[in-house]
Parts: structure tokens; C-alpha cells; sequence
């Protein structure tokens, strides 16, 4: 019959106002509050609420959030029906208040909790309702456990989902880049020169690079430079007298540069470096809208880095990288009112990557090649095999560029005081007797290590 009466009284819980709060009582020598916290419900499902006491009623604030049915005297079940917050009061046989409870009803946080333990493990992430959703809360070590922890989350909650998990462990990276660059090149010439006019001046030749003729009929060729040997000789052919020259040139050559920037950066945001300079670019239209006034932008050039690390979990870092090296390039250049501005010779990349804390990672590939081959000869006459040489002149150049970038993440935290030299700690300052005397402006020291500063406990801050 008890269990019909609180059924009863269920049915019209909804409806029944609430009893008035009263101020905790004493039963049996043991003192019950009004208030005894709070009861997450996930929908669908039921939780169990016990009492010290035997139940004659329990009545739920809105049915449509909550419902209960008994299981004894002394334990109901509530069932969650809708998301949302109510209240459920318990009453004794002599219609006293035994507690009231916050009910909250929304997703299935104990599965949540769950989950969180089983792939997880470790890490200290907690899950609430809170007004029908779902809050994550706690410490991680790195921001890919934040997102797992949330994805978990939203498979159960979809999007009811609250992240507030901060985020712990190293968040620095740092990029050791290393630029290397080869240039080769191999070059030859060889020409021939000559001018010819006979003793009574009716006849003349000119035979070779820049052969031009006067007005006045004189007959000459341009000047010979930038060869590494020249072969020259007089000799007369009947009434005609010959200048001849030959030059010749075979250029080789290598250059190396390398450039080793270093960067620090957080996790998700940018960082660039640049080792170069800028050229500066006529601009036609000034302020105002003066059409005919000249401003002057910049453009840069040289070896440059832009990356964006993200660290993700297990000493995972996400890279996105963009490399680039450019140099003048005066063969390209354009010239606008008298003003010259040059070209640039460009290579770029671009590429997002995952690398361990560590790891390496190296873009090559980077090669051009140029060749370049010029013959200029007399018709029919440069043909002629072995003597045509005498007639032509012949210019060959080959140039391979190669560049190879080598790249380091590295996760970074500060360090103390005390571990770090300066450079300046090897150099004490000058006597000055010694200066005047025997001229030793540099007084070396020997760098002992530094003593540590003694370690000090560093709080465990949440952020």
C-alpha cells in the first residue's frame, strides 16, 4: 500500500506545490539538511536515490525534464526525459522534508567519464552537466589531448560541448634551419679578330666581335676585354697589311653560402626570419592622387623562413613551413625614366609536415641549369673545318645552382639564470697601463661554468 500511495502522490507531483523550506531537523538524534547537492541524469536513463528514511513522496519540479518511480520504501528511481534542470523533493510519512535535490538531465556523462579513462589514461579531464551541456574540464599535456578529450565528448553530446581544458607541457618550439647553397660554373671563349686594308687603301676588311666601318671608310673592331688571353701578330698578304687577334677564355668557378637562422615561436602562431635586405621600387601616383608624383616601396630579398608550429600530442609537432631564397638578378632588370630596377632570382617552397621533437626533415630538388651558346661567324667562310676557327667566334657558359634546406623542430623550455654565458663574460677590460705600453686591448678570461642558482620549486600553474 505505501508504494501506491507514493504512486499516487507522484502522479499529481507535478502538480502539488512545492512544500514551503523549512530549517533542518533532528530524527533520531541525526541532523538531515534541506539541501543534499545535486543529481546528474543522463536522458533515457535513471539513477538511484536512497534514504536514511522511509519515502512516502517525491515530487519532481517539471515532468516533462524528470519522472520517478519507487523502487522500496527507502530508494526511487529518477528517469531523465528531457534536457534541462529541475528539482525533486522527498517527503516523510509525517510530511517533512526529507531533502531536496538539483536534478540535471542532459547526456550521458558517466559514459562520458568512461571514455575519457579508457582512451585517456593519464590525463586529468573531467566531465560535468551543466544546463543541458557538457563540461570538460582539467589538465592535459599538449593540445591534441584537449582535442581527443573533446572529441570523445561530442560523440556522446554532439555539439553541447564546453571545452575549458588547459593546455600544459612544453608549447615552444623552436626551428634550426639550415640554408646551403652550390653554384657552379663553367665557361669558355675563344674568337678571332682582325683588320686588313691594302697599301693603296682601296681594299679593307674587318673580321670579328663589334667590326663597324666609318663614315670616313675607316675600318676598325671593338676593343678586346675581360679575355684571359690574347695572341696578336702583323703580317702582310701581297699589298695588304693584317692585324690579327685571338682571344681566349675558359672560366670556372664555385660558391658555397649558408645561412642558419634560428627561430622560436608558440604553438599556433607565426614566425619569420629574413637575412637580406631591400631594393627600393619607383612607384608612379603619389597622396593626393598626383599622378605625376613618385613614391618608393621596398621589396625584399634574400634567405627567408616563415613557418607555424602546432604541437600536438606525444612530442608531435605540426609544421608548416615556407622557405625562400631570391637575389638580384641585373639581367632581368627593367629600366622606366632612367631608372634601373632589378630583377630577382627566386626559389620558394611551401609544405606542411609532421616531425617528432628532434627529427629532421631536408627540401631538395631546389636545382637550376642554365647553358648559354653563342657562334658568330663570317658566311661560308666560318664553315670551312679547322680554318673556319679563324673566321667565327665562339661563346659557351654553363651555370648549376643547387639548394638544399635542412630543417630541426625542437620543443624549448626557459632555463635558469645561471646556466646561461654571455659573450662578454670572456672578455675583461684592458688595463690601460697595458695599452699604452705593449698595446694589448684584449684581455682573454678562461669561461668557467656557472654555479647554478639553487633550484627553486616552480608552482603547477592552470591556466
Amino acid at each position: 500500500m505505501r508504494s501506491k500511495n507514493i504512486m499516487a502522490a507522484l502522479a499529481l507531483g507535478a502538480a502539488l506545490p512545492l512544500a514551503a523550506p523549512a530549517m533542518a531537523q533532528s530524527y533520531g538524534g541525526q541532523d538531515y539538511g534541506l539541501h543534499a547537492g545535486g543529481l546528474e541524469v543522463p536522458i533515457n536513463k535513471s539513477q538511484v536515490v536512497t534514504s536514511d528514511r522511509a519515502i512516502s513522496r517525491a515530487m519532481v519540479g517539471s515532468a516533462e525534464i524528470a519522472d520517478v518511480l519507487p523502487i522500496s520504501d527507502r530508494s526511487i528511481y529518477v528517469l531523465g526525459k528531457s534536457a534541462g534542470t529541475t528539482s525533486l523533493t522527498l517527503y516523510d510519512r509525517n510530511n517533512q522534508v526529507i531533502a531536496v535535490m538539483d536534478v540535471t538531465v542532459g547526456p550521458d556523462v558517466d559514459g562520458i567519464r568512461g571514455e575519457l579513462a579508457s582512451l585517456m589514461p593519464g590525463e586529468d579531464v573531467s566531465a560535468r552537466l551543466s544546463a543541458g551541456s557538457v563540461i570538460l574540464s582539467g589538465f592535459v599535456s599538449d593540445a591534441g589531448a584537449a582535442s581527443r578529450a573533446s572529441r570523445i565528448a561530442e560523440a556522446f553530446a554532439g555539439d553541447k560541448v564546453v571545452n575549458l581544458l588547459s593546455v600544459g607541457g612544453s608549447q615552444q618550439v623552436m626551428l634550426e634551419v639550415r640554408f646551403a647553397e652550390v653554384n657552379r660554373t663553367v665557361g669558355s671563349q675563344f674568337g678571332a679578330r682582325g683588320v686588313g686594308i691594302s697599301d693603296s687603301g682601296d681594299f679593307g676588311f674587318a673580321i670579328g666581335p663589334g667590326a663597324s666601318a666609318s663614315n670616313a671608310g675607316g675600318l676598325n673592331v671593338s676593343e678586346i676585354t675581360g679575355a684571359f688571353g690574347i695572341i696578336g701578330t702583323l703580317f702582310n698578304i701581297g699589298d695588304i697589311n693584317i692585324e690579327a687577334y685571338l682571344d681566349t677564355l675558359e672560366a670556372k668557378g664555385m660558391a658555397k653560402t649558408l645561412a642558419e637562422p634560428t627561430l622560436v615561436a608558440l604553438s599556433g602562431e607565426p614566425a619569420s626570419f629574413l637575412a637580406g635586405g631591400e631594393f627600393p621600387i619607383p612607384v608612379a601616383g603619389g597622396a593626393g592622387g598626383n599622378a605625376d608624383a613618385i613614391t618608393v616601396a621596398f621589396k625584399t630579398f634574400g634567405v627567408s623562413l616563415a613557418f607555424t608550429p602546432t604541437v600536438l600530442g606525444n612530442s608531435v609537432i605540426n609544421l608548416v613551413v615556407e622557405p625562400e631564397v631570391s637575389s638580384l638578378d641585373p639581367s632581368a632588370s627593367v629600366t622606366i625614366n632612367d631608372i634601373a630596377i632589378p630583377g630577382l632570382q627566386t626559389r620558394r617552397a611551401s609544405t606542411t609536415l609532421e616531425l617528432r621533437d628532434g627529427e629532421s626533415f631536408a627540401i631538395a630538388g631546389l636545382l637550376r641549369e642554365d647553358m648559354n651558346s653563342t657562334v658568330s661567324q663570317m658566311p661560308l667562310l666560318g664553315s670551312i673545318p679547322i680554318l673556319g676557327s679563324l673566321f667565327r667566334s665562339t661563346e659557351y657558359q654553363k651555370g648549376q645552382t643547387e639548394l638544399l634546406i635542412v630543417v630541426t623542430p625542437r620543443l624549448v623550455k626557459p632555463i635558469r639564470p645561471g646556466y646561461v654565458n654571455l659573450p662578454t663574460d670572456r672578455v675583461e677590460d684592458p688595463d690601460p697601463l697595458d695599452v699604452h705600453l705593449v698595446g694589448d686591448d684584449y684581455q682573454p678570461v678562461p669561461l668557467t661554468p656557472r654555479t647554478p642558482a639553487p633550484a627553486q620549486e616552480v608552482p603547477d600553474y592552470e591556466y
